[in-house]
């Protein structure tokens, strides 16, 4: 038996779901996504998002049976892209754009630090933080090279294309941990200018 197990009430296998607004629902992954980024996974707890929304605890459990659950269930509430709109006609100005709008996953990469160990252990977490935060945006940036492909500018084959996504978002996750500073608007989009642009062999 897990902790998760042994803090879950008993009759909560049996008890039917209650519905939910959509608001309510809301303010608990939200609850759930704030302590996640100021504690830690290991930190949260369903009495804890319990207190802090006013609700009993045995209503959390409920609507989401286990710890990761919730936490699954939280993540997939904040899934959001922030590339889809980018389109300017030019793969440099949409690239430089990408950046500028990266600054926004700086609490994303909150998220991935604070799950941590976590998300090893249990692939739904794995899966639902991926699904979050990860693979929409490569798809996003994906589709933007893709058309700066068809459009010429820059050749189907070109090696430094698969490796766009990485480096942006690698470059998110590493420069608090390299320099202890979060990669803003202006410093991403100095990186690529600086790295990725002439990788691909744009102006």
């Amino acid at each position: 038996m897990t902790s998760q197990d042994a803090e879950r009430p008993e009759a909560v296998g049996t008890s039917r779901r209650s519905k939910l607004t959509p608001e309510r629902e809301q303010e608990f992954f939200d609850a759930v996504l704030d302590q996640l980024r100021s504690c830690g996974y290991d930190a949260v707890t369903m009495e804890g998002i319990a207190t802090s929304t006013r609700c009993s605890k045995s209503t959390l459990y409920r609507q989401w049976k286990t710890k990761p659950q919730f936490v699954a269930a939280a993540l997939r509430s904040n899934r959001r892209v922030r590339f889809t709109d980018i389109d300017t006609g030019s793969l440099a100005e949409d690239l430089r754009q990408a950046a500028a709008a990266g600054e926004g996953m700086g609490k994303d990469t909150g998220l991935l630090q604070a799950l941590g160990h976590a998300v090893m252990e249990d692939p739904e977490l794995k899966g639902a933080l991926r699904e979050a935060l990860v693979e929409p945006e490569i798809a996003a940036l994906r589709a933007i090279l893709a058309r700066g492909v068809a459009r010429g500018e820059v050749p189907a084959g070109h090696p430094a294309l698969e490796y766009v996504p990485a480096q942006l978002f690698g470059m998110l996750r590493m420069r608090p941990v390299l320099e202890g500073e979060q990669a803003d608007a202006a410093y991403l989009v100095r990186f690529v200018e600086a790295v990725v642009l002439p990788a691909l062999g744009l102006p």
